[in-house]
């Protein structure tokens, strides 16, 4: 059995993104005959124990925490100082675990959040191997602008990886700028594509619709986002007030620019039809897209997006940029001629593109039939968790020599 340490800001159960779901799914299908996982990561919230076994990864807490901390709290102090503290405390506890459970690999989550304590990490203890994994959803540019403050630690990040694994093509070559010289391979994120793709029946849609008000000829569409700047949510509001009266915009997620958000949508005049839905359960997921007609997500920046992989296997068309990694998935019939059509593409920062886009994809059904088959098969090959758990599998194996 090898041992492995992961590098993660932050972890379940509070404050998950698509970094945190990946740990969890690609850990849950391995073995802990095979691998036993570990993690260093932040407390925030004071009433979690400093160490606990979440599947098959046993978590190791530390940094400022309070009792039930908000996503706003984050910002305030002492918890805003957690990301910062955490580049060089998460070394430090990593060494002192590696004393009592002498890993065979470390892994961090994210250059941006992980790179400089696993690069420290391995300065101490270099015969430790060491994978990087690039998962970030912000632009690489704003990424290297916050890191200027530390850039030898940053780069050390990169250079003294052992084997890079990136989310897209895009993420991967960033990673090569970066100065990373070894193994590296796209192993992107996934779903639970089974989950995803699952039927309902009448009545089950029927309930969702009306427990949505979704009325009988309403278009409705839809987002999964957390709502902050680069995801574009902004520009969907923008784009329904082009669009006809029975359009809405159905919005799943949470973020710091709510408040910014609905101003904006009242002042456009669509706030009757601009649905503010908060968080939405794993579970309930795929019936709450499925009620809904049309994906939109004009993200400003983007790894890969593990919302359009969900969209997709769920048999949603999708309405996206081409931004980042979005290019390894969403193909657009007169962008890009040469492959099979999976999606509407559209510029960043154009409500009107998007309006054009749902006005062809309504006036279309046949050939959304056609994009949207194309799209779910693709997911189903491509982008299920138990394919991409066994190439991480893989992975860590040439990792470790076995």
């Amino acid at each position: 059995m090898k041992r492995v340490l992961i590098f993660s800001l932050a972890y379940y159960p509070k404050f998950v993104g698509g970094a945190e779901i990946a740990i969890k799914e690609i850990t849950d299908r391995i073995s802990p005959l095979e691998i036993e996982f570990h993690m260093v990561t932040l407390r925030f919230d004071s009433r979690l124990p400093n160490t606990e076994k979440i599947g098959n990864v046993t978590v190791h807490r530390i940094g400022f925490s309070r009792a039930s901390p908000t996503i706003a709290d984050l910002q305030r102090f002492p918890l805003f100082l957690n990301k910062y503290w955490y580049q060089f405390a998460a070394a430090r506890a990593a060494s002192r675990l590696h004393r009592t459970y002498r890993f065979d690999g470390v892994w961090a989550m994210m250059a941006h959040s992980c790179g400089v304590p696993a690069g420290l990490f391995k300065t101490f203890h270099p015969e430790v191997p060491y994978l990087l994994t690039l998962q970030e959803g912000d632009s690489p540019e704003d990424i290297e602008r916050l890191a200027r403050p530390i850039w030898p630690l940053f780069k050390r990040g990169f250079t003294q990886a052992d084997a890079l694994q990136a989310i897209s093509h895009f993420l991967l070559a960033w990673g090569r700028r970066m100065g990373f010289k070894g193994h590296a391979e796209v192993i992107p994120n996934a779903v639970d594509t089974a989950h995803f793709a699952q039927a309902f029946t009448e009545k089950e849609s029927s309930a969702m619709r009306e427990k949505l008000g979704k009325r009988t000829g309403d278009v409705f569409l839809v987002t999964t986002s957390r709502l902050v700047h680069k995801n574009g949510v902004d520009d969907v509001i923008r784009a329904l007030a082009l669009l006809p009266e029975h359009t809405h915009f159905l919005i799943y997620g949470i973020g710091p620019d709510e408040a910014m958000l609905n101003a904006l949508a009242e002042r456009l005049g669509v706030a009757s039809r601009t649905h503010f839905a908060g968080q939405v359960e794993h579970a309930d997921m795929p019936l709450a897209l499925k009620a809904c007609d049309i994906f939109v997500r004009p993200s400003r920046s983007e790894g890969l997006g593990i919302s359009f992989i969900e969209a997709m296997a769920a048999g949603l068309p999708v309405i996206a940029t081409q931004e980042g990694g979005i290019t390894d998935l969403l193909f657009d019939a007169k962008r890009n001629p040469d492959k099979e059509t999976t999606g509407w593409a559209v510029d960043k920062d154009s409500p009107e593109q998007i309006a054009e886009a749902v006005r062809g994809i309504l006036a279309q059904p046949e050939q959304v039939a056609r994009v949207t088959a194309t799209a779910k098969k693709m997911m189903l090959e491509k982008y299920d968790w138990n394919l991409i758990a066994k190439q991480m599998k893989s992975l860590f194996d040439r990792l470790a020599g076995t």
